[in-house]
């Protein structure tokens, strides 16, 4: 943690590293097993919700339910400091249902790719953070030859790709999903980056904090400012 407060004093903030070596008469084996057992509840109760889902057939399954879960176990991990045994049987668990997932939206994925090639893509003017980033999205895993427009009116240019417009066709914001997250499940785009940035995506664009409380709210200042920059001018 040296490197952060370091570089918060750089930009004229305050910053302390604290170490703690220990709390009152409590042994530090003792701390320790606290920890573990308060992480062994949270995971337990994971995997009791995530089988749950996963007895269902994937018409059945309540949407948005599993994107919950794997939220809810990336924030275990930030706060699992002692490497829980049961965080791997949650990471297997998902990791099937990620197979499933590949089987059945990759099939789909891979028999529509070609229509999303050299393609136009429009979307409204003004672009904020789900729209600049699923830009990004498309550009860098859909599409690499994609050109982009700005218009109110989808129908106004019949040839072109909608996403996050009010209209049924195309992609945008489907359930508890954003643009962004609907357009990584449709391309069955798999990469663990993409996932980390749908959830701060998510958190900024929608504001409903079921990711993390306030996780996305500077990121999602920053790149409103960024695409209104850059993309309207």
């Amino acid at each position: 943690m040296e490197w952060l407060a370091a570089a918060i004093r750089s930009y004229k903030g305050q910053a302390s590293v604290v170490q703690a070596q220990g709390f009152d008469d409590l042994p530090p084996e003792h701390l320790k097993q606290l920890f573990v057992e308060a992480r062994s509840r949270d995971y337990q109760k994971l995997l009791h919700e995530a089988k749950k889902v996963l007895a269902l057939s994937p018409s059945r399954r309540p949407g948005g339910r599993l994107n919950r879960i794997r939220r809810r176990f990336l924030d275990l991990q930030d706060i699992d400091f002692f490497e829980n045994s049961l965080r791997t049987k949650v990471e297997d668990l998902l990791a099937q249902a990620d197979q499933a997932d590949t089987r059945t939206t990759g099939r789909k994925g891979r028999g529509k790719s070609g229509q999303y090639i050299n393609r136009l893509w429009i979307t409204r003017p003004r672009p904020g953070i789900d729209r600049v980033s699923s830009a990004w999205l498309i550009r860098r895993f859909v599409d690499p030859k994609a050109r982009f427009i700005f218009g109110a009116e989808p129908s106004a240019h019949s040839d072109a790709i909608p996403f996050d417009m009010f209209c049924p066709q195309g992609f945008g914001h489907r359930g508890e999903d954003c643009t962004f997250e609907t357009l990584r499940r449709e391309f069955s785009i798999r990469d663990g980056r993409v996932r980390r940035i749908a959830q701060i995506i998510h958190d900024a664009d929608l504001g409903d904090e079921k990711i993390r409380p306030g996780g996305g709210t500077g990121f999602g200042q920053g790149a409103e400012w960024l695409g209104q920059a850059r993309l309207t001018g």
